[in-house]
């Protein structure tokens, strides 16, 4: 009963978080720099999964699950928040950037040789959609004389790293402690990310209000409450039910980055969403048979 009323409570306490984060990137864009910032929350986040490894004596995976853990680590947190968040500070609206990375249905769905699920028509055809609409978003965003391509392949980067991390993840090491598996996804990330932001960035971070609040965020929401949430749900359920809630989102983001940065939304943008979101729901709502 217990473990029912926590997975139902728990898919929109996802849906709510994951929104969030590209709020988040949108609220420290301004006063730090991307990489810089990813390498203080996942310093931020290490330390607090550390905490409650050694407090819990949580059992810590032998050297192949910690390679595994490792390298679907990388590919959820560095790939796909450098991405993220990369683009964001490069001025992608918060919202189109959600709706592009949260095409992890679809993806999903066109990675079936991975996944060992069989495509019906009717997935098919909300593939097929599901782009029509990103191509319907994109072509009001190319009108704009400040349309900057790069920001979007950065996002097209992410939605990839979050797609494959997560089948990854599902395939080769499902089940690991979330406190010890954290330690190690979020170090691998600060290895690759690191090197990146010495190279390309200066540790530009001023640590105002709005970087300070993001951090905080970041650390013990996005990446504490939310990533344990995803590792939850992809733990107790398919990975399909997981890709699903991702269509919710970018409906969610466009919403609160009106509310906080009063981001316009063009009707270019919001039939291309919409158009993008039936796709996604006939990929992955299969009628019963």
């Amino acid at each position: 009963m217990f473990d029912r009323i926590l997975l139902r409570g728990a898919v929109p306490a996802f849906i709510f978080i994951w929104a969030s984060g590209f709020v988040v990137a949108k609220l420290a864009a301004n006063d730090a720099e991307a990489l810089s910032f990813l390498c203080f929350r996942y310093l931020g986040v290490i330390a607090l999964m550390l905490v409650l490894a050694l407090i819990g004596r949580a059992k810590w995976p032998n050297t192949r699950d910690a390679f595994h853990i490792a390298i679907a680590g990388i590919l959820i947190q560095a790939v796909y928040l450098g991405g993220v968040w990369v683009a964001v500070r490069m001025g992608l609206a918060a919202g189109l950037a959600s709706l592009i990375v949260n095409l992890q249905p679809v993806l999903t769905a066109c990675l079936f040789f991975l996944t060992n699920e069989t495509l019906t028509r009717r997935q098919v055809l909300g593939i097929v959609i599901g782009f029509a609409g990103v191509v319907i978003v994109l072509s009001g965003k190319l009108i704009n004389a400040s349309f900057v391509l790069v920001p979007v392949l950065l996002c097209v980067l992410a939605l990839l790293g979050s797609t494959l991390g997560v089948i990854y993840q599902k395939r080769f090491v499902p089940q690991f402690d979330l406190r010890s598996g954290q330690v190690i996804q979020f170090s691998a990330s600060l290895i690759v990310t690191l090197p990146l932001a010495l190279i390309f960035e200066s540790f530009a971070v001023r640590w105002s209000t709005d970087v300070i609040i993001a951090w905080f965020w970041s650390v013990f929401v996005l990446s504490g409450c939310g990533i344990s949430l995803m590792f939850y749900l992809l733990r107790t359920g398919s990975l399909t039910k997981l890709t699903s809630t991702m269509y919710l989102v970018p409906a969610l983001t466009a919403v609160m980055a009106w509310v906080l940065f009063r981001e316009t939304l063009s009707w270019s943008v919001i039939a291309g969403m919409m158009v993008t979101l039936a796709g996604v729901y006939l990929v992955v709502n299969q009628p019963r048979k």
